[in-house]
């Protein structure tokens, strides 16, 4: 079984490309933190090469930033490459199958596309506390209206 699970931080915006076919590829690195710490009591972090393809590309291009928290689940792949100097290299990609935003979108709410608003005019600018607040509680009635049942615990069935 070849299954991978991490929940780590993005090194970098993502930058979507396009295969010669159309189809949509992202490649990121994901920071992990490792669950101990150095001797000076700071935390160490592993660093993956992630791959994503088509709609899950798309998604991580349009909504995720540096900084932001990620889980992703996918698979090992490995490849060989030869690298300038001739010698031949071996890398291992996590190949996405799931990707989740982690991260609030109160944090990123000024980079998050948001469809049910127009694009503000040139110069201006427009912020969460721009728009007037028209929720009204509900009103359920006064206490009174409720009616209560008195249950002995002999009525119970557990």
């Amino acid at each position: 079984m070849n299954r991978v699970f991490l929940t780590g931080r993005i090194t970098k915006d993502p930058e979507l490309r396009y295969s010669s076919t159309g189809i949509a590829m992202l490649s990121f690195s994901l920071a992990v933190d490792r669950m101990t710490r150095d001797a000076s009591g700071n935390r160490q972090a592993d660093f993956f090469n992630c791959v994503a393809f088509r709609s899950q590309a798309e998604f991580i291009s349009r909504y995720v930033k540096k900084g932001n928290m990620l889980a992703v689940e996918g698979r090992l792949q490995t490849r060989t490459y030869q690298a300038q100097d001739g010698s031949m290299r071996n890398v291992v990609d996590i190949m996405c199958d799931q990707v989740e935003n982690l991260t609030p979108r109160t944090q990123n709410i000024e980079n998050q596309p948001n469809p049910s608003f127009n694009q503000p005019s040139q110069g201006s600018v427009v912020s969460p506390q721009s728009f007037p607040n028209t929720y009204q509680k509900p009103s359920y009635g006064s206490s009174d209206d409720v009616d209560t049942m008195n249950v002995d615990d002999d009525d119970l069935p557990f």
